[in-house]
Order: structure tokens, then sequence, then C-alpha cells
């Protein structure tokens, strides 16, 4: 048992963004066919390698529900904690349930939007929808407690960022992939502003 298990957790929830965005920014050179600006980072879970981005799905979802314990210990309040931890589970629940491929990839894809979503796909599909929209609202209620100014954007470009995506023009396609990064840069600094606060009170005993 570590000495601060509180500690622990949240740093769990801190490397998980870092974790995801550094694992997808690795794959893109090396996927054959991947464009960031025609497909989004779940499609990366199809193919050979796609067990690649199946792990980072998980294993970053599990850093997140660890984190959002680690929130709900060292008193990040009720909802905020829960949010997070809905996020974290959505992301597991990713690494389940890929996306079906589309516009040519993997390699062999008919170009283009599939004609059909298999129940895999709209599973998917429903699970981030949650996923998003629970880091969303986490973004807009710890708006309370830390960086108003910070978490209100974050909330607001990661909702334009994602409903953006929809028009499924290449801009927009980047823009998703970057407030995707924002997003994930703002659970880091969530997770590292409660281990500062966790470190001075302990300091304080």
């Amino acid at each position: 048992m570590p000495e601060n298990p509180t500690r622990a957790l949240l740093t769990c929830g801190a490397v998980a963004g870092p974790l995801y965005v550094a694992v997808v920014l690795l794959q893109m050179p090396i996927r054959d066919g991947f464009d960031i600006g025609r497909h989004p980072a779940s499609l990366l879970s199809n193919g050979d390698l796609g067990w690649i981005q199946i792990a980072n799905f998980a294993i970053t979802g599990l850093l997140l529900v660890a984190g959002a314990a680690g929130l709900r210990r060292a008193g990040g309040g009720a909802w905020g904690p829960r949010l997070i931890g809905v996020f974290g589970a959505g992301m597991v629940a990713a690494a389940v349930f890929r996306a079906d491929p589309v516009d040519g990839f993997p390699p062999g894809t008919p170009l283009g939007p599939p004609t059909t979503v298999s129940t895999q796909g709209l599973l998917h599909f429903l699970v981030a929808a949650v996923a998003f929209l629970a880091l969303a609202s986490a973004c807009f209620v710890y708006a309370r407690r830390f960086r108003p100014v910070l978490c209100r954007a974050t909330g607001v470009l990661f909702l334009a960022g994602w409903l953006s995506a929809f028009t499924g023009s290449r801009a927009a396609n980047i823009a998703f992939a970057l407030v995707i990064a924002l997003a994930m840069a703002w659970t880091m600094l969530l997770h590292t502003h409660y281990v500062g606060i966790r470190d001075e009170d302990r300091s304080l005993t």
C-alpha cells in the first residue's frame, strides 16, 4: 500500500491525458492510410496494429477512473469526480466497442462514409457521446473550484469541436483532434492541481 494512496490515484489521472495523446501521435506516422484530417483517432483500433489503440483506450480509461477516485478523496466535490469517472469508463468501453472502418482506413476500406453501421460501431458512437458529454460537463462543474476561465473555455471549445466534426470537413476533423488534446491536457492540470493541494496539506501536518 503506498504511503499516500490519494496522491497515487491523482497521479494516475494526471498521466492519463499525456499518455493517450502521445500514443496517438506515435501511431499516426506508422499506420498506413491514416490521415487525421479524415479519420478520428478511434479508427486506429482497426487493422493489424489496432491493438495499440485498443490498449490506449483501456489503459487511459482505467487511469482516469483511478484519478476520479483520487479527486473524490482529495475533496474534489461530488459531481466532478463522477463525471471524470464516467469519461474514463467511456474510454474503456471504446476499447471494447471499436469504431467501424471508414473512408479508406484501414487500407482496403471503401472511400467515403459507410453505407451501413454495425452494432459494434453504433455502441462505440453511443459510449463516446456519453463520455464526451461527461467530460464537457466536468469542465463546467470544476469551473467553480479550479481556473474558471480555463475550465469554461475547455468545455466550450471541446463541445464546439466535437459537434463540428459531424460536418466531416478536413478543418473540422483536425479541430476535433486538437480539442481532444486540449481536454486531455485539462485533465492533467486538474489532477496535478489536487496533487499540489494534497502535498500542501501534508506539509502542514
